[in-house]
């Protein structure tokens, strides 16, 4: 099997390839007390920061009850790939690293997140992490960083047939905000570092540090030689930045793939074109 530089998808392509809306930020540090729900645990953490929307880089975290998905093959077609039934391992999953993002579902607060973990019975596994049904088990903290004028909001998008997040322009709240930021959500069957690059281009920025990061490429390239050629992935960021000239950029990620197989490690510049969407938001440098 080789792996496919381009995905059919169900609807029309939009003729807008990158949605990017300019904000402000601010790093912080989140609370995620044992007990809580994970989604009312970091929408409670943003609002105290007077944020709605964000993004949040995961470290360890217990997590129990926990459910997830993982990507799957569509079985009716009007998706290009799909979700598989919904997973509930039992007692406390030990997640290693993911990323989370923050935003607005049909008028209330509502999370996108894709980790890696390893379960109570030892298997090692990821997914998407399904904000109903999943709670924190002992204390944490992760890092956040919240968005003043922007909102990531889930709509409808005609191109992949899902409800999706994409970054909107919203009110300034006045919370203290120091950082230029912009929160951004690239489409399928393009490079995800090269769309990157090009946004950065267009405003005559260089470069820019990734925070959070949560999507999904058509398999995945690594720069150890490594290749996942399984076509649907669910992706997150470990850490990354990126260039005007995308070939500079430096992409570190992990990823489980609809076959259960789990990958990690950093991404060939030009290599991973983006599969249904990714949400992040970039931190100018300069």
């Amino acid at each position: 099997m080789s792996r496919p530089t381009t995905i059919r998808q169900p609807g029309p392509a939009a003729a807008e390839r990158i949605v990017a809306v300019e904000a402000r930020g601010a790093a912080f540090d989140l609370e995620l007390p044992a007990g809580a729900n994970l989604l009312e645990a970091v929408a409670a953490g943003f609002a105290a920061r007077g944020f709605q929307s964000g993004v949040v880089e995961l470290g360890p975290l217990a997590l129990g009850p926990f459910a997830y998905v993982m990507p799957a093959l569509s079985a009716t077609g009007e998706n290009a790939a799909f979700y598989s039934e919904t997973f509930r391992p039992p007692g406390v999953t030990r997640l290693e690293a993911g990323a989370l993002t923050l935003g607005r579902r049909d008028g209330a607060p509502f999370f996108h997140c894709h980790a890696l973990w390893r379960e109570a019975d030892g298997k090692r596994s990821g997914g998407h992490i399904l904000p109903e049904g999943t709670s924190i088990a002992e204390p944490a903290h992760a890092r956040a960083f919240g968005l003043d004028g922007a909102i990531f909001e889930a709509a409808q998008d005609a191109e992949t047939n899902f409800k999706l997040f994409g970054p909107v322009a919203a009110p300034r709240s006045g919370a203290e905000a120091p950082l230029r930021a912009i929160a951004v959500r690239p489409r399928p069957n393009q490079d995800f570092a090269g769309a990157l690059g090009c946004l950065l281009r267009e405003r005559g920025l260089r470069s820019a540090r990734l925070r959070g990061g949560v999507g999904s490429t058509i398999g995945a390239a690594f720069t150890d030689g490594r290749v996942v050629e399984s076509f649907a992935t669910e992706v997150f960021v470990r850490s990354g930045r990126v260039f005007a000239n995308p070939g500079e950029s430096v992409l570190d990620v992990g990823l489980i793939d609809y076959t259960g197989a789990v990958a990690e490690g950093r991404l060939v510049p030009g290599a991973n074109p983006v599969l249904m969407t990714f949400e992040l938001v970039l931190e100018v440098e300069a």
